[in-house]
């Protein structure tokens, strides 16, 4: 980190949690939101940030750092509200995330079945049935993929998943916006490579992720779960792969 791009103590103690945009100076593109605390912006600007859980070396955010860098600019950055909380910090996050599309981040803003959707959108969430699981189903939130790919594909690759708890599951739900937009049976759960799954973005190849192979589920089970609403999630619950069964109804 060069020592004049950094906080001193009495500047972070100041700044608390923050939320920054990081840009492209090439195209004046906004390519990632983030939040954080101290010298956080620059480690990420630089590219001396470790790749989080989520993401890895080969990442979209880490590549186009690495392309500025190598083309002899410096990533340019924004900090867009300073002074607050995590919580209030995680609720700016998500609400930049969603107003910049095409962004590199690998996760959906916090509480993102509150995210940006249209008035028929809400209307249509908060007044559907709420569903009810008679089956053991894992929920995988597609979001921003629904845009991109069918359905079916959006779900089936790829993810940091269990796969042996994955295939213990009678059926994997689809949900975007905290919708259940579909119902998917997973023949096999395989490891998230060009072979198994032509045709998809590669990740890099020390990647432990994974994606099925199936069908449809029959019409019955669409009709028992798909535009039903997703129950809240409990507090710990926010990321993007749930899992739900007879069992959790009464907890």
């Amino acid at each position: 980190m060069d020592k004049e791009n950094r906080f001193s103590q009495a500047v972070s103690d100041k700044l608390k949690c923050y939320v920054y945009r990081l840009i492209d100076p090439r195209s004046g593109i906004t390519f990632y939101v983030g939040r954080g605390r101290g010298n956080r912006l620059f480690s990420h600007a630089a590219g001396d940030e470790k790749p989080s859980r989520s993401e890895d070396a080969e990442s979209l955010k880490i590549r186009m750092i690495r392309e500025i860098r190598n083309d002899g600019f410096q990533v340019q950055h924004v900090i867009h509200r300073h002074g607050m909380n995590e919580e209030s910090a995680k609720e700016v996050e998500a609400a930049l995330i969603d107003a910049y599309p095409g962004l590199t981040n690998i996760q959906p803003g916090y509480e993102s079945d509150r995210g940006a959707m249209h008035a028929t959108q809400v209307i249509r969430l908060y007044e559907a049935e709420e569903a009810k699981f008679v089956h053991n189903v894992v929920l995988l939130k597609i979001h921003r993929a629904i845009q991109e790919r069918p359905i079916i594909d959006a779900v089936r690759y790829a993810w940091n998943i269990n796969q042996n708890r994955a295939r213990k599951q009678d059926y994997v739900l689809a949900v975007a916006n905290g919708m259940i937009v579909g119902a998917y049976v997973a023949d096999e759960w395989l490891p998230a490579t060009p072979e198994n799954f032509p045709g998809f973005p590669p990740l890099s190849p020390d990647r432990k992720k994974f994606g099925f192979r199936g069908h449809e589920a029959p019409e019955d089970v669409k009709a028992m779960y798909i535009q039903k609403r997703v129950p809240p999630t409990k507090r710990g619950e926010a990321g993007v792969i749930h899992y739900k069964g007879p069992a959790s109804r009464s907890k």
